[in-house]
């Protein structure tokens, strides 16, 4: 079956191509950081705007990368939510006419899904069951994944999302948007012994269970900010092991819960999707804390953690094979929680 994937969730534009015969054949992504970088943050209006621009351009790039044509296609899977209503509607409304003009099925994705499925589209993916640790934009999530579609929430942010966490901590510390990414090169420029000075709040461990808070840990570095400002000392340096103190609280905390969620689930495998998962030194404490208890972490290539199409096209792929179909009507849900999607007839 040859897919069309359509990713228009926020603020990024991605079509791509899978086959599922062959993979992943062709993929395409439009970034709009430098249109809102001067709004310091994502403007829905202009997202929206930007979506209806790109989508036939990258449609015909994927098309002629794959050296396909449009009567090629066997299926058009589009993320449905969650997102931003405007720019989610943007996608959905060309999928589904587009399908529809073809005369072929359209499947309405979840964006999550999408993400926890992405780390599969790699050489060497892992196998059902599995426990997943989403980490995406204005979600955290911790998932039991039985089969696809079969998915249990064992936890998830109560406030601020992890990446939430990175963007307004990124933007407290004086750098440019999208501040996560920044404040992950400024991390790794700290001396380690100036960043070990900062010892910042792991929230929520200290307690049973397996949700996540991260708004205590961004006011920490508030006032550690203030207080370094009101000092003097808020030189580059100091910003640095800020920053770098701040990454590891984070990154400690979604370890250490990721493992106890790995233990209370009896399983020894663990997915990791989004866009935080592309952090390195998230990468590299999973890895250290996994291997020596006989388990492993599966992640995707840093390109397929943030917003795709390859992600969209390969759930939609999974889930039109197992004969899921969406009617004529066009929608799209800015709120939609993971554990409310049907099982796939099969796997």
């Amino acid at each position: 079956m040859r897919v069309l994937g359509i990713e228009s969730s926020c603020d990024e534009t991605g079509l791509a191509l899978f086959d599922t015969e062959r993979g992943l054949v062709a993929d395409a992504l439009h970034s709009q950081v430098d249109l809102h970088a001067t709004y310091g943050g994502v403007v829905p209006e202009l997202a929206s705007r930007d979506h209806s621009r790109r989508l036939l351009p990258l449609l015909e790039s994927v098309l002629a990368e794959a050296g396909w044509q449009l009567d090629d296609l066997d299926g058009v899977a589009y993320t449905a939510g969650p997102g931003l209503m405007g720019a989610l509607l943007v996608g959905a409304t060309f999928g589904r006419s587009l399908a529809f003009s073809l005369g072929i099925p359209a499947l309405a994705v979840h964006h999550m899904e999408g993400h926890l499925l992405a780390p599969l589209l790699e050489p060497d993916p892992p196998a059902f069951p599995f426990v997943a640790l989403l980490v995406s934009g204005g979600h955290t999530l911790l998932v039991d994944v039985e089969g696809l579609g079969r998915y249990t929430l064992l936890g998830e942010s109560i406030d601020d999302a992890a990446g939430e966490a990175f963007d307004k901590t990124a933007k407290l510390l004086g750098l440019p948007y999208p501040g996560g990414p920044h404040l992950a090169a400024l991390a790794q420029r700290a001396d380690p012994e100036r960043a070990a000075c900062y010892r910042f709040p792991r929230p929520m461990l200290d307690r049973p269970g397996l949700d996540f808070s991260f708004s205590g840990l961004k006011t920490a570095v508030l006032t550690a900010t203030r207080r370094a400002e009101a000092e003097g000392t808020l030189d580059g340096e100091e910003r640095a092991a800020i920053a770098a103190a701040f990454e590891e609280a984070v990154v400690d905390t979604l370890v250490r819960k990721a493992e106890r969620a790995l233990v209370q689930q009896g399983r020894d495998r663990l997915v990791i999707a989004g866009g935080v998962s592309a952090n390195q030194r998230l990468r590299e404490a999973l890895d250290a804390r996994l291997s020596p208890r006989g388990a492993r972490a599966y992640l995707a290539r840093p390109a397929l953690c943030t917003d795709n199409g390859a992600m969209i096209a390969y759930a939609g792929a999974c889930r039109l094979e197992s004969g899921q179909r969406t009617g004529l009507e066009i929608g799209a849900r800015p709120r939609w929680p993971l554990a409310e999607l049907e099982p796939a007839t099969h796997e």
